[in-house]
């Protein structure tokens, strides 16, 4: 019997050999799910057996920003223009061999940013360290994807983080998939014209030997955001790019570059130069969503002085988090005015999301 590896390159030229029909979907279907669900073993069992030393970088500050490209776009000159770090600059590739964090504060912000080394094609099946780097970007909260005039096909570097579980400018599938311990699997659609039948959707939860659970698929599904809500193993991240030494390209040749990445709202700048850089530090706070928290004593006035930095999407259990390590264990409750309270003094619980502006008071046991 094939091993694992030679099952996943047989399964890649089938799936490849196979024209996508109406007649083949439920068979590609079948495929692309035995395939996540080999790279899953493959994965597993090279973590099993010590993959060698991966990367730790310890996070730190309000978000954290991942650079990525190919070796030589100018991450390091970035890094070193729009923080305080001192990473290894010079022209030729492969010079950063570690990830070199650096601190960008803007706005009231503290950005970690960390310069990656170079990724390159099959970087996702190790090639160059390509997995090492990859488990950093999945740690963090936007993804900046470098590339510059001369080194500009970004479809490499999606696909590499694509393969690495790493969905780019994506929402999580809105496929609730609940397990359950007899009764078979149960599937609705709360959409007319659904792409996936409930065969395909039975026969890909089979592969992932899922025999009884409760799916309800609220979107218009295809195969792969089907296995993406089985696996659960997805990291769903913002990101844009930006394009580097734009000073030795001409004008027209910038703006042609811009359109063809129009879909990822290209900054375009000059590290060396310096040109761009605040147009780059604008779009890294704006990508970001943080949202302002003004904290509320009991029985004292806010502090509207100094808000709390926070996540987009950040709850109050998030702000305890930040707050005091042991604070989410203590928590009872908490009054919110602002615009995500229904009325000025809402009790809420640790599960509210908290929007811009909002005022909080957070009240915990002794």
């Amino acid at each position: 019997m094939p091993n694992v590896e030679e099952q996943i390159r047989e399964t890649e030229e089938e799936i490849k050999k196979t024209t996508y029909n109406k007649k083949t979907q439920h068979h590609i279907g079948l495929l692309k799910a035995k395939l996540a669900r080999l790279r899953m073993e493959a994965e597993k069992r090279k973590s099993a057996g010590g993959g060698g030393e991966g990367y730790s970088v310890r996070k730190s500050g309000n978000a954290t920003v991942a650079l990525v490209g190919f070796p030589s776009v100018g991450k390091s000159t970035v890094l070193n223009k729009i923080t305080n770090a001192e990473s290894e600059v010079a022209a030729y590739a492969f010079t950063t061999l570690t990830v070199i964090p650096g601190l960008m504060e803007f706005k009231g912000a503290k950005i970690q940013i960390l310069d990656l080394p170079g990724l390159i094609k099959d970087a996702s099946k190790g090639k160059g360290r390509g997995r090492e780097v990859i488990s950093v970007v999945r740690t963090a909260d936007l993804v900046l994807l470098m590339v510059d005039v001369f080194e500009n096909n970004i479809s490499i570097l999606l696909n590499e983080l694509h393969g690495s579980g790493i969905r780019i400018n994506t929402a999580k599938p809105n496929i609730s998939i609940s397990r359950r311990s007899r009764g078979g699997v149960n599937v609705s659609f709360t959409v007319s014209n659904p792409r996936l039948t409930e065969r395909n959707v039975k026969s890909m939860l089979a592969e992932f030997q899922i025999y009884n659970a409760d799916v309800v698929i609220r979107e218009n599904a295809d195969e792969d955001r089907l296995i993406d809500a089985i696996t659960e193993n997805r990291v769903y991240l913002p990101a844009f790019a930006c394009i580097n030494k734009l000073d030795l390209a001409s004008a027209d040749a910038v703006e042609k570059l811009k359109k063809k990445l129009a879909d990822f709202e290209p900054v375009a700048i000059s590290a060396e130069k310096g040109t761009g850089l605040d147009e780059l530090r604008d779009r890294i706070y704006e990508k970001l969503r943080f949202v302002r928290v003004y904290m509320k004593p009991p029985g004292k006035e806010a502090d509207m002085k100094v808000p709390l930095l926070v996540k987009g999407g950040c709850t109050v259990g998030g702000v305890c988090d930040m707050l005091h390590r042991d604070l989410k264990k203590r928590f009872r409750y908490a009054l919110i005015w602002g615009p995500s309270s229904r009325f000025p003094g809402q009790t809420v619980g640790a599960e509210h999301v908290m929007e811009d502006g909002d005022i909080i008071t957070i009240v915990a046991r002794r």
